[in-house]
């Protein structure tokens, strides 16, 4: 789908949001979860070409299957909490939505871990 179908479905229901957010704030929000949606759902072909891509270039390269996988892992995580994030905002949830942010930075920084050990592990493995 062109950016510019996308751009457009978005802010005809941001406009159609806000005249909703006046007499049925629910349907507002309603509205915005699905539009959101469906734009994450047109965007998944995209994502799985970039993602085929990068495990391509991971391959040629030589990399560690698992090392992409944990990467692959902590940009989905980060688009996801992200998502979710927004989403609780839209609804007036601020709060909530730090607290979705943390919970990602805190699963992305899990994840992380085994690789950051494997580089402390060859920094040290290079020193006498």
């Amino acid at each position: 789908m062109d950016i510019l179908q996308i751009v457009g479905m978005g802010l005809a229901a941001t406009f159609l949001a806000l005249i909703l957010k006046q007499n049925n704030p629910v349907f507002a929000l309603l509205l915005s979860l699905i539009v959101g949606t469906f734009i994450f759902i047109m965007l998944v072909d995209q994502i799985g070409m970039i993602m085929g891509v990068l495990k391509k270039m991971a391959e040629t390269a030589h990399l560690n299957g698992v090392y992409v996988a944990t990467v692959l892992k902590i940009i989905g995580i980060a688009y996801i909490s992200e998502f979710g994030a927004q989403i609780a905002r839209d609804a007036g949830q601020s709060a909530l939505a730090g607290k979705i942010e943390l919970a990602g930075k805190i699963a992305i920084l899990v994840l992380a871990m085994p690789i950051l050990a494997a580089i402390v592990d060859a920094v040290m493995n290079l020193m006498p």
